[in-house]
């Protein structure tokens, strides 16, 4: 760490074009690991390149706007004021998405205040601690279905599917009913929750055998990963 700060250290200690250059340069580094991180843990089918371009060009003009605002008050109001007007086209709907961008914000004000040791200890930990968060996949809850079932008219009754759902599920709840077909048949939306050991052909082949063989339907809420 002190050859660390011997590279980031100017004589007397006043802030420089050097210093700054030098907080934006490690900023730059900095965002690229935070982006790869987020690559390599991101769970859904495609991410944006925009946005890990953003991540990337926030924490560099953070780190400036820190360097700016260093010390001086009256332009640190000015310019949260300029930015409280600022309204994004487009909202971040996974929450990981909102830590990351916040990973490299901190990540920016750091390097821009001129911490540099404690910039690159929070790009590697915070890394580290996302990537091993994802491997083990911690928190992972189980995956909710949706199953669509079309009932004919005659055949309708409450518990009609109670006895596989108590089989195959660990808890099911009816959220919608229509009629379907001219109302000559209904159709049941459920929300269910599996068994481990349960597999969906089973799940559906048994459906069929209360419905007459009509149309079931079973789709996944979250991925799998």
């Amino acid at each position: 760490m002190d050859m660390i700060n011997q590279l980031f250290t100017v004589d007397g200690g006043e802030t420089t074009l050097v210093l700054s250059l030098a907080a934006m340069a490690l900023t730059t580094i900095l965002s690229i690991i935070i982006t790869l991180v987020y690559q390599m843990t991101f769970s859904g089918e495609r991410y944006s390149q925009n946005f890990v371009h953003t991540i990337i060009i926030m924490s560099v003009v953070v780190s400036v706007i820190m360097n700016v605002v260093s010390g001086n008050a009256g332009v640190a109001f000015g310019l949260f004021a300029v930015f409280s007007l600022i309204r994004f086209r487009s909202a971040v709907t996974d929450a990981k998405d909102i830590a990351y961008i916040f990973f490299g914000l901190s990540v920016g004000m750091t390097s821009g205040l001129y911490q540099f040791q404690l910039a690159i200890i929070l790009t590697f930990f915070a890394g580290i601690l996302f990537y091993i968060l994802h491997k083990v996949n911690y928190g992972k809850g189980k995956d909710t279905q949706i199953l669509k079932v079309t009932v004919p008219e005659n055949l309708n009754h409450e518990n009609l599917l109670e006895d596989v759902f108590e089989e195959f599920t660990l808890s099911s709840h009816l959220r919608q009913v229509e009629t379907t077909n001219l109302g000559t048949m209904i159709m049941y939306t459920y929300a269910i929750r599996m068994k481990n050991d349960t597999n969906d052909k089973i799940l559906l082949d048994r459906i069929r055998e209360k419905n007459a063989n009509l149309k079931v339907s079973l789709s996944y809420l979250q991925s799998g990963n």
